[in-house]
C-alpha cells in the first residue's frame, strides 16, 4: 500500500483545494492530510487565516478525500510524520517548488501545479474588498514592505510613486507592480491607501496630500518632526474618516505586545527605570542617515524605537527631558545621542547611534524584579523576568517573522476594514508625544553636546 501525505492551511476550502487533494489521492492508495494549527500559522507569520483550525479540519473531512487528518503544530514535524505514518510520497503545491527538497531523503517529493481560478484570496474579497495600496518612495524600506506584504492577504500593491520616473519604473518592474508614477495625484487616483517610505522631512507633506485625497495612510517613523504637524495630520484623518498609522513595526509585533502587557501587569512591581538602546554603525557618509537636509542623524533615524518602549511603559507626561549628543562636524548630524527622561517616581534613558556602538538591549527595572530583553529587543522574540531569587525567573518566547512589517500591515488593513477589536497598538496621542520629543531634540532644548 502506497501512502501519500500533504499539508496545508485549507482556509475557506475551495475548488483549488479539492482538486489538489484529488490529484494527490490518485498518486497512492491512502491519503493523509495535515492541517496547520492556529498557533503554527501565527508563528510562521501567516496573518490572513479567516477560519479556525477546527473549521478548516471540518472542511477537509467533508471533502471525503482524506483517509486520515492530522494537525501540523510545529516546524520540523513533516519528517516525524513521514516516518511515523510510513509515507511514500510527499505532495505540495507548485508555489513551494524547491522548498521541501530536503524531504527527498525520506520519501518521494512531488510539486503539483495549482489550479487556476477561484482562490482563498478571491473568497476573502467577498468578505472585504481588496485594498489597493500605493507606495510613496522607491528606497530600501519600500522593498522590504513589498516582500512583507505578501504574507498579509486582503491587499494588493498596485502602484508606486517616485519623483524620478525612471527609478519608479525600475522599482515597479523589479517587484511586478502594475503602475509607476512620477505625479502623486495620478497615483492617488488609482489607490485606496498609501504606504509612505520617503526621507523623514517629507512625511508631513506626503501624508497630508494623501489624507486630503481621502486615502488611508501608513507612514514610516517618525510620522513628523513637530508636535503641531502630527496633531494636524491626525485631526485631518479624523475629518476625512481615514486611517492614519505611524509605522513603528515593534509596536505591532506579538512579542513586544506580550512584553508590555506583562510589564504593566505588575509582575516586577512598580516600574522604576527603563534603559533602551538601538545602535547601528553606518559607515557610508553619503547615505541619507548623514544628510542634515533630509533630517538625518541617529535620533531621527532610530529614536522612535526606544521612545516607543518608554512611552508605553511610563506614559506621556515626563517632568523633564534632556539630551546628550555627539555631532559629526563634517555633516552636522548626531552620530550618538542619549535622551534622559524623569517621570514622577521613575526614570528612563533612550540611547541611539549610527557612529558609535553599544548593546542593543532593553532593561525594565521594578521594585520586585526586572525584565531583560536581549538585542535586538525591537524584534522581540525572547525576554526574561528575573528576581532576586533566580529560581523564580521566567522565560518567554514569541516568534518574530521576517522584517516584522507584516504585523503593522495586518493591523493597518484591519483598521481600514473596521474589524480590529483590539485597541490601537500605537495611539494617536503616543505618536504625537514621540514627535514632541524629536522636535525638542531638533530645536536644541536641553541638548548638551559632547
Amino acid at each position: 500500500m502506497k501512502t501519500v501525505i500533504t499539508y496545508g492551511t485549507f482556509d475557506l476550502f475551495h475548488t483549488g483545494h479539492r482538486r489538489l487533494l484529488e490529484r494527490a489521492r490518485k498518486l497512492g492508495d491512502r491519503l493523509i492530510v495535515g492541517v496547520t494549527s492556529d498557533l503554527y500559522d501565527q508563528t510562521r507569520g501567516k496573518l490572513n487565516v479567516v477560519q479556525s483550525c477546527e473549521e478548516r479540519i471540518e472542511n477537509v473531512r467533508r471533502s471525503g478525500l482524506a483517509d486520515q487528518i492530522i494537525i501540523e503544530e510545529e516546524e520540523g514535524q513533516k519528517i516525524q510524520d513521514i516516518e511515523k505514518y510510513g509515507a511514500d510520497i510527499f505532495v505540495i503545491g507548485s508555489d513551494w517548488v524547491g522548498t521541501f527538497d530536503y524531504l527527498k531523503e525520506y520519501c518521494e517529493v512531488i510539486y503539483l501545479e495549482r489550479t487556476k481560478g477561484v482562490s482563498s484570496t478571491d473568497l476573502r474579497q467577498l468578505l472585504a474588498p481588496i485594498v489597493r495600496v500605493g507606495i510613496v518612495g522607491c528606497g530600501r524600506i519600500a522593498g522590504r514592505f513589498l516582500k512583507e506584504s505578501r504574507f498579509v492577504s486582503g491587499m494588493e500593491v498596485t502602484a508606486v510613486y517616485g519623483r524620478d520616473r525612471k527609478k519608479a519604473s525600475q522599482f515597479a518592474a523589479e517587484y511586478e507592480i502594475a503602475g509607476a508614477y512620477s505625479e502623486l495625484a495620478h497615483m492617488l487616483s488609482v489607490t485606496d491607501a498609501v504606504y509612505i517610505a520617503t526621507p523623514h522631512h517629507t512625511h508631513y507633506d506626503f501624508t497630508k496630500a494623501a489624507l486630503s485625497s481621502g486615502k488611508h495612510v501608513l507612514c514610516e517613523k517618525p510620522l513628523t518632526l513637530t508636535t503641531a504637524q502630527a496633531a494636524e495630520l491626525y485631526q485631518l484623518a479624523a475629518t476625512k474618516h481615514c486611517v492614519l498609522m505611524e509605522a513603528v513595526k515593534t509596536a505591532y509585533a506579538p512579542g513586544f505586545c506580550q512584553l508590555i502587557g506583562i510589564a504593566r501587569g505588575g509582575i516586577i512591581g512598580t516600574i522604576k527605570a527603563i534603559d533602551a538602546g538601538f545602535t547601528k554603525l553606518v559607515a557610508n557618509r553619503a547615505l541619507r542617515e548623514y544628510d542634515a537636509t533630509q533630517a538625518g542623524g541617529a535620533f531621527t533615524e532610530l529614536g522612535s524605537y526606544p521612545l516607543l518602549a518608554i512611552t508605553k511603559l511610563l506614559g506621556m507626561q515626563p517632568l523633564e527631558i534632556s539630551f546628550v549628543t555627539d555631532i559629526d562636524p563634517a555633516t552636522g548630524v548626531d552620530t550618538f545621542t542619549r535622551a534622559n527622561f524623569i517621570y514622577p517616581g521613575a526614570t528612563a534613558t533612550a540611547t541611539v547611534g549610527i557612529g558609535a556602538k553599544r548593546e542593543g538591549d532593553l532593561c525594565i527595572a521594578g521594585t520586585t524584579g526586572y525584565i531583560y530583553v536581549p538585542a535586538p529587543w525591537w524584534k522581540t522574540e525572547y525576554f526574561e523576568v528575573r528576581y532576586e531569587d533566580s529560581r523564580r525567573n521566567r522565560k518567554y518566547f514569541t516568534k518574530f517573522e521576517g522584517d516584522g512589517l507584516r504585523y503593522e500591515i495586518a493591523a493597518f488593513l484591519r483598521a481600514i476594514n473596521g474589524n480590529d477589536a483590539l485597541p490601537p497598538r500605537l495611539t494617536n496621542k503616543e505618536s504625537i508625544f514621540m514627535s514632541t520629543v524629536i522636535e525638542k531634540f531638533l530645536n536644541g532644548e536641553q541638548v548638551h553636546k559632547l
